[in-house]
């Protein structure tokens, strides 16, 4: 069994209605083995298990093999733009998954997956400039804390 430290919190960075499929075309076409998520909800709430959780995923370079990765669809906007465009339903699903993965793994941290940037100015949290990327595109560490 692995030994679960983090629980990301990512978005797909598409269309909230991309089919599953296009998802894992897309995680082929880059010539993974894995895909990036272990979970994704859909924009209907619907909750997909792309890959069982004793098998590492492709989600957060460097810090796969002790995490569990999970991806809302969507996240940006008409533009390309970083949006929080989760529906009700999202919002919903991902809660309940989240509290679900964190009793299978009580001492996991749930956190962005834009939390793992480096805190380059020493103040002891990332801020928004040092991001390398916007994903999830909300504070998974403030809206989740309770769980």
């Amino acid at each position: 069994m692995r030994s679960i430290k983090r629980i990301f919190v990512h978005c797909t960075a598409g269309n909230q209605h991309q089919k599953i499929a296009d998802l894992q075309a897309e995680f082929k076409r880059k010539g993974w083995k894995h895909p990036g998520y272990h979970y994704v909800v859909q924009s209907d709430g619907k909750i997909t298990q792309l890959l069982g959780e004793q098998f590492v995923s492709n989600g957060v370079k460097g810090h796969n093999s002790t995490a569990i990765n999970v991806a809302y669809m969507g996240g940006i906007d008409a533009e390309g733009k970083a949006t929080d465009n989760r529906t009700d339903a999202q919002k919903e699903s991902l809660r309940k998954l989240l509290k679900l993965l964190k009793s299978r793994y009580p001492k996991a941290e749930i956190m962005g997956h834009r939390d793992i940037s480096p805190d380059t100015n020493g103040n002891g949290k990332v801020d928004s400039w040092e991001r390398i990327k916007e994903c999830p595109c909300f504070d998974a560490k403030e809206e989740y804390k309770e769980i």
